[in-house]
């Protein structure tokens, strides 16, 4: 299991904290700023990180003036200095390289990791290298880097704290008893497409796969709740935060995204975590823990709640499910090449290259080419240039 900050009250930095805020112009990155306001006091912004949208990037710098940022290349970087107010002259960043030195600042107390994608894992691994306080909402760091992640924390004394939703309610519901547990259970919402036919899925459109029943997500992540990939993602971001093997780690399906995730221990009891389905819970959960603030999001009122119904996935329609699952246990560089094929597979079917139920046939067909070979004991890459390498590669032969 991944260091825990509730083991360590003595090491935390105290409130006011300075954060780092990585994909700031996000989904996450502006719910964590919404955060800060509604926390005044308790934080200051160090430094902001985005890609190419530096339109939102400058008003971001503008109301909350950090020292640092960083965009994706240098003629990011000249546009977002032209959109600056006069007088205020940040450090400007580009590139990988600079969004990994915003992650070991000495200014920044907190790294909130938020990039989309294997974009993500330099800036994760640096903050970890650095030991910093990790609220950690890029699943795919752990994903492709799981074991190694878990190494340098070991080493520099980082602590990860989860902030996709499901992971930090068993991460709530555990509190000391990691001994007892017997399985986690994420939930999901089933995305827009559940309970749709086999037909349907075979011709669904991007528009109709971007509309998420309930949460308000980036392209990416929204595609992946349609297939359920993301799901399967988080079966193996799970098991390398509490080290659970992937037959103890269920998925349940519960349209109403009321419960979070679920813990069930040893003795047979289940602890559900309950709220809205909006990010600044788990958030603000992570960026002030173990202090708990008004994170301004609206409470959970059960009496006027939906009846909260649970149901099995279907995995003959979403079947990245099955292939995650089979990736982990396998391991080698499987876990790696599944989120490369996916991230590429989910590119072209936004841009109507491939179509639904291509995502998956996709994904499976990567798969089973590496298997071919590499053979069935090959290692896992080690390192942070050997994981990078295969995701790069994965990438070219899956945009063949």
């Amino acid at each position: 299991m991944i260091r825990y900050i509730s083991s360590l009250p003595d090491s935390l930095p105290a409130l006011p904290r300075a954060l780092a805020i990585l994909g700031s112009t996000g989904s996450i990155g502006v719910s964590a700023l919404r955060v800060v306001d509604a926390c005044p006091g308790s934080f200051s912004i160090a430094a902001l990180a985005a890609a190419r949208n530096v339109t939102l990037l400058a008003e971001q710098a503008a109301a909350y003036r950090p020292p640092f940022l960083a965009v994706l290349d240098e003629v990011a970087a000249r546009e977002l200095a032209r959109l600056l107010p006069a007088g205020y002259s940040p450090t400007i960043l580009t590139g990988p390289e600079g969004y990994a030195a915003l992650a070991s600042l000495d200014e920044a107390d907190c790294v909130l990791s938020a990039q989309v994608g294997a974009a993500g894992l330099a800036a994760t691994e640096a903050a970890t290298r650095a030991g910093k306080l990790v609220a950690l909402a890029n699943k795919e760091s752990l994903v492709l880097a799981g074991d190694l992640i878990r190494a340098l924390a070991a080493k520099s004394g980082a602590v990860i704290l989860p902030v996709d939703s499901e992971h930090n309610a068993i991460f709530q519901c555990l509190r000391g008893r990691e001994d007892s547990v017997s399985r986690i259970i994420l939930t999901a919402s089933g995305g827009p497409f559940r309970g749709k036919s086999p037909e349907f899925l075979r011709g669904a459109t991007p528009e109709q796969a971007l509309a998420h029943p309930n949460w308000r997500m980036g392209p990416k992540i929204s595609i992946d709740s349609a297939t359920m990939m993301n799901k399967g993602l988080e079966i193996i971001e799970a098991h390398h935060l509490y080290g659970l093997p992937s037959e103890r780690i269920d998925v349940l399906v519960h349209p109403q995204s009321l419960v979070h995730s679920l813990v069930e221990f040893h003795d047979g009891g289940l602890l559900a975590q309950i709220g809205q389905p909006d990010m600044r819970l788990p958030i603000a959960h992570c960026l002030a823990w173990p202090h708990t603030l008004d994170s301004g999001a609206p409470r959970c009122d059960l009496a006027r709640a939906p009846a909260l119904t649970f149901e099995e996935p279907d995995v003959s329609l979403f079947p990245c499910l099955t292939l995650a699952r089979q990736a982990l246990s396998k391991g080698g560089g499987l876990p790696v090449v599944l989120n490369a094929a996916n991230e590429v597979a989910v590119a072209r079917f936004l841009e109507g290259d491939i179509p639904f139920t291509g995502i998956a046939n996709l994904v499976e067909r990567a798969l089973e080419r590496h298997e071919a070979q590499s053979g069935p004991n090959a290692r896992a890459p080690r390192t942070l240039e050997e994981i990078l390498s295969l995701d790069r590669e994965t990438r070219h032969r899956a945009g063949e």
